[in-house]
């Protein structure tokens, strides 16, 4: 399953950022999202296998992330992308969860989505679908 958000704003740019830090601490999803997209150099957007590619693609990741400010285990630098695809259609961002998740873990979601946003001042809709 998946949990789609659609960003209102300005500044949207920021409240991915912000998406991805909730998404860090969150060992029960994988993300995609518009601006981690954008940024995947093409030898790694594409699936060409072997350690050397994945070692790369670990590298790249935790790059991402640490230019965001972000700190990132390795092991999670391993399992916070979605190999599920990059289709995310009219949504900025995506939260993949590894097991459906509970209304709990929603409504705890949401809680973090909300307290991160809420500063920055702009809206966003969350849909989750399998």
């Amino acid at each position: 399953m998946k949990s789609y958000i659609k960003i209102f704003g300005p500044p949207v740019l920021e409240a991915i950022r912000e998406l991805e830090k909730i998404a860090v601490g969150l060992p029960q999803v994988r993300i995609w999202d518009t601006v981690f997209a954008r940024g995947i150099p093409k030898n790694l957007s594409r699936d060409v296998g072997g350690q050397h590619f994945q070692n790369n693609r670990l590298d790249w990741i935790g790059s991402y992330f640490e230019k965001q400010g972000v700190s990132i285990s390795r092991e999670r630098i391993k399992n916070i992308v979605s190999s599920s695809g990059s289709s995310i259609g009219n949504y900025d961002f995506f939260f993949e969860w590894l097991e459906g998740p509970t209304f709990e873990n929603l409504t705890m979601l949401i809680e973090k989505i909300d307290n991160a946003l809420a500063p920055l001042g702009c809206r966003y809709t969350i849909t989750t679908l399998k």
